[in-house]
């Protein structure tokens, strides 16, 4: 527990910000390589993606009471198991709980789906929509909850079109800019899928930002192998000429190289300005292996 204690003690829990205290999956901290950790106040939320026993979650439960004093509940979501559940470890959890990050607010469903609605290792990614899409017309692909969005609006954003095939992630997005009191007559949800929907979106074009955040797998929905092509391929004709994409991944199976490859091969227009990889609070061993993004101009 050491080495947890330590890893905590590096993150101020005493504001409303969120963050991430442990982040065991970067395969920075041997033997914890299945355990992510994150806060948002008043909720510590345990991710485990391997069985551990009761008594070392009784040690853990017993470590993090001692050293955030404001926790009122704390959640475990049993990733290794069908489905992920989630279970109360203690406390009593609130209605409603919100991630809070630079201010802005984020509705979440901590004892619901996997996704939980918010994901704090895009940080970086929605800090670079902050500084980029002031007075931009914005595309957000699989928008799920819309966060890029919210920060896109509060940013001075134009507008933002918010494409995703899940309506429940859409309607959360809905109430994510209500909670941040953001002109809803700014943005628009979409309830498509992005392929199907391709011709509607030529006639919402043009486009001077497109964000570009795929999951890793969805069914038969999104295959990264079948689908990336497809998108390096089809999005910069929805661009207006120098026209920005950000092309984000979050997958140990699909690193940068593979996409500036296909980049290369079917946008010879494209013109890499940076590549953007997790800040410290998210370690990796292997930065290709965790968060990436292809920041992109297309002339």
């Amino acid at each position: 527990m050491e080495l947890i204690k330590n890893e905590i003690n590096k993150s101020d829990c005493s504001g409303n910000e969120s963050s991430r205290l442990f982040h065991g999956r970067g395969h920075c901290f041997p033997g914890y390589e299945d355990l992510v950790i994150d806060w948002f106040k008043p909720v510590v939320l345990i991710t485990l993606h391997s069985p551990r026993d009761e008594g070392w979650l009784a040690a853990l439960i017993k470590q993090l009471c001692a050293q955030i004093t404001a926790v009122e509940a704390i959640i475990l979501q049993e990733r290794y198991l069908r489905d992920s559940p989630s279970r109360l470890l203690f406390g009593e959890l609130p209605d409603k709980v919100n991630a809070v990050e630079a201010g802005l607010k984020y509705r979440l469903r901590l004892n619901g789906a996997q996704n939980i609605g918010f994901f704090p290792d895009m940080a970086q990614g929605r800090r670079l929509v902050s500084e980029i899409a002031a007075g931009k017309k914005v595309l957000n692909l699989f928008a799920y909850s819309c966060s890029f969005s919210v920060v896109a609006i509060s940013s001075g954003a134009a507008q933002v079109v918010n494409l995703d095939m899940n309506k429940g992630a859409l309607q959360l997005g809905r109430l994510n800019h209500q909670l941040n009191n953001l002109d809803l007559r700014k943005a628009s949800f979409l309830p498509l899928e992005v392929f199907r929907s391709f011709s509607k979106l030529r006639r919402l074009a043009p486009f001077e930002l497109i964000i570009c955040d795929p999951p890793a797998a969805q069914g038969d929905s999104f295959q990264p192998q079948r689908d990336w092509p497809k998108l390096v391929q089809k999005l910069p004709l929805l661009l207006k000429p120098g026209g920005e994409i950000l092309f984000c991944m979050s997958s140990p199976h699909l690193v940068p190289e593979g996409v500036r490859q296909l980049v290369t091969k079917f946008c010879q227009k494209a013109q890499l300005l940076q590549i953007y990889y997790s800040d410290d609070r998210f370690p990796e061993e292997n930065l290709d292996k965790g968060l990436n993004i292809l920041h992109y101009k297309v002339n």
